[in-house]
């Protein structure tokens, strides 16, 4: 494989290698052009000038051993790098709940994407790069950029295939807590296929469409109920683009604050709350959050990242760690105390 971020001043081949096995290629092009823009990267697959085995791929295309890359001629700028402001690096940084030699997990912010995109100069995984001092660190699954909650990142190639396989196989278990606007009752079990809008044309829209969707399911249990809102938890068999609040939209009862499926009147009344200790963005926020996740561990634990005998490790750090050495690895994050404040006075409206 070539050196990352070299100039690539003509067409070349590149042979995939048993370490690159199973990663797709729009993740490989982005480790290979480290400097480019995420849309140029999606604009040569999107075009066919980057090929595998002499055909047209998608961004999900997983590599194989021995798969022949064509990369076209690209101009990479080694001296710019994404721009992360110092107040955002130290608040991804405070908000790591644990680490070892494989995983560090957050409880990701509410309005921090996880990405840079369109609109968006830097995301969750460009501030990791910079605080750690580490790019092959990655994403292995995503949250929205106004959901807050527990946020997986692997640290190395071997880590990223192992949470990647584990989700494949339905070994990766999710809880979500949110406030739905509404009196919200009961448990109801949401299948009803997504179908995803083209961002190409400006549809960047999510809808329930049983002929054309892929399959999707979620089942919203209620914790409490209230008039204007209630709080509830969701557990989510599959992963689609902004299911939950699609599906919470589906039952009537969208997501409180979603700015896109959302209910702007009951979304204004948050913005109106007379709570003076709520900040702007407690206010504006989407009261989404990814409460937990379960997975299997690596197969090499305990980690022997940390010795129980290292005495330059604090206790509560040591205990992050030995956290992440389970067989089964399970990741909380609790809702933000303001959750309780904007539920009880909306609901006492």
């Amino acid at each position: 494989m070539p050196a990352p971020d070299q100039q690539f001043h003509q067409v070349q081949h590149v042979t995939v290698l048993p370490e690159h096995s199973g990663q797709r290629i729009d993740n490989f092009l982005m480790s290979l052009f480290k400097t480019v823009p995420r849309g140029l990267v999606y604009r040569l697959l999107r075009t066919g000038q980057v090929r595998v085995n002499k055909g047209r791929i998608k961004p999900a295309y997983k590599l194989s051993v021995g798969d022949d890359i064509r990369i076209p001629p690209v101009t990479v700028t080694t001296e710019v790098g994404v721009h992360v402001p110092a107040a955002v690096i130290k608040q991804v940084e405070a908000s790591v709940i644990a680490e070892n030699s494989h995983w560090i997990v957050l409880n990701k912010p509410a309005g921090l994407a996880v990405h840079g995109g369109t609109g968006v100069r830097f995301g969750v995984i460009d501030a990791i790069h910079k605080a750690f001092d580490n790019t092959s660190i990655s994403l292995v699954h995503r949250l929205d950029r106004e959901t807050s909650g527990v946020l997986v990142l692997a640290k190395n190639r071997p880590s990223a295939v192992h949470f990647q396989d584990s989700l494949r196989a339905g070994k990766v278990g999710k809880q979500y807590s949110a406030l739905l606007t509404g009196e919200f009752e009961n448990t109801v079990a949401v299948d009803a296929p997504l179908l995803k809008g083209q961002p190409e044309t400006g549809d960047r829209m999510v809808t329930v469409d049983h002929l054309a969707g892929k399959p999707a399911r979620s089942l919203i249990t209620s914790i409490e109920a209230g008039p204007v809102c209630s709080l509830v938890d969701v557990q989510i068999d599959t992963g689609r683009t902004h299911q939950i609040r699609v599906h919470a939209a589906h039952t009537g009862h969208p997501v409180l604050g979603d700015p896109r499926y959302g209910d702007r009147t009951v979304n204004r009344l948050v913005n109106n709350l007379s709570d003076r200790s709520l900040s702007k963005i407690e206010r504006r926020r989407m009261f989404l959050h990814a409460r937990e996740i379960v997975f299997p561990g690596m197969p090499d634990q305990p980690d022997p990242s940390v010795a129980p005998d290292d005495q330059s490790v604090s206790a509560d750090d040591h205990k992050k760690k030995l956290d992440c050495s389970a067989k089964t690895l399970i990741f909380a994050a609790p809702t933000d105390p303001s959750w309780q404040r904007v539920r009880h006075e909306l609901n006492a409206k």
